[in-house]
């Protein structure tokens, strides 16, 4: 039986599914802004840096709008099991079928099924450590004697996330969607006050710069786009998810918050490399002032970072 929500609510309602479906479906890919540049940076090929980092931009607005926008929300989720998606769904029709016919062979859906379920695992355990590291990593912006102990605070919130799992995280739930609309907005926010002081950036919506740098630098293609593609990490919540908070209300957290946001950051990071050409550490955190905004910003970074995690963990434990 579906849980699919109805689409005629109050829009009391529909504004309450759309802020969760943020804290749930959106919390991976929300907080891909504090790695992805930085990984995309490392992958530039000498010569002209503003040419770098147009074409990445590029190639990462236009990964956002082919893959999210135009596969996922336009695409992937039509094709929905009576309002469900994703893994579990399809796991789902596998086990109904199978409970009708037990002696049924091991046949090829069910491996793909399997080979899914594994490839989520990995994700559960993969990503977080990216994520919650790449916020950890905030602290060396402050001083650099953070450095010894980065890993080891990272360790310690995986474990703890892990532990609470037993627990369940449904008293924490509540908190998800707010947290991270607070978070779109602050992405927003700095990223359209650096792109202020820098317009000049914009130029890289046009997908002809990173087309033009993939086909200079022939190369390094394999290492910028699997950089790139860590833009878009998370972006399969979206059909997984479904079920929970429906496609239109995923659709309206991605159109009205989380794209605008993700996208306005990423430009503003870019802009603030564009400013500043020489830099080398993660432009990220460089949003911000150094002191009291700085710190605020790592705050709010490790939050919303244990919130993708946890989102992501928990789909794995489900599973």
């Amino acid at each position: 039986m579906s849980t699919r929500p109805p689409l005629n609510l109050p829009a009391r309602a529909q504004a309450a599914l759309s802020i969760g479906a943020l804290g749930v479906v959106f919390g991976d890919i929300g907080t891909s802004p504090l790695y992805a540049i930085k990984e995309c940076m490392a992958h530039l090929p000498a010569g002209d840096r503003t040419e770098g980092i147009l074409g990445v931009l590029s190639l990462i607005f236009w990964s956002l709008m082919l893959v999210v926008s135009l596969k996922y929300l336009f695409f992937v989720t039509r094709a929905d099991n009576q309002g469900e998606g994703g893994i579990f769904a399809l796991m789902a029709l596998i086990h109904t079928k199978r409970s009708a016919a037990p002696r049924a062979s091991l046949g090829a859906a069910v491996i793909m099924i399997l080979i899914g379920a594994a490839l989520l695992y990995g994700d559960g355990v993969i990503t977080p450590a990216i994520t919650v590291l790449s916020a950890a990593e905030g602290f060396l912006n402050l001083s650099d004697g953070f450095r010894p102990y980065v890993v080891a605070i990272a360790c310690v919130i995986l474990a703890g996330l892990f532990w609470a799992q037993h627990k369940g995280t449904k008293r924490i739930g509540g908190v998800f969607g707010p947290v991270m609309l607070l978070w779109f907005a602050v992405l927003a926010a700095l990223g359209a006050w650096h792109v202020a002081q820098h317009p000049a950036v914009l130029a890289a919506i046009n997908p002809v710069h990173g087309l033009r740098l993939l086909a200079r630098h022939p190369l390094e293609i394999a290492g910028l786009l699997g950089a790139v593609v860590l833009a878009i990490t998370g972006a399969e919540a979206l059909y997984a998810d479904m079920g929970h908070f429906g496609r239109r209300y995923i659709s309206l957290a991605w159109y009205l918050v989380a794209f605008p946001g993700l996208a306005l950051n990423y430009f503003g990071q870019g802009a603030y490399v564009l400013a500043h050409p020489d830099v080398t550490e993660n432009p990220f955190f460089n949003l911000v002032p150094h002191g009291v905004p700085r710190l605020l910003l790592i705050g709010l970074s490790i939050i919303a970072a244990i919130i993708a995690s946890q989102a992501l963990i928990t789909g794995a434990y489900s599973l």
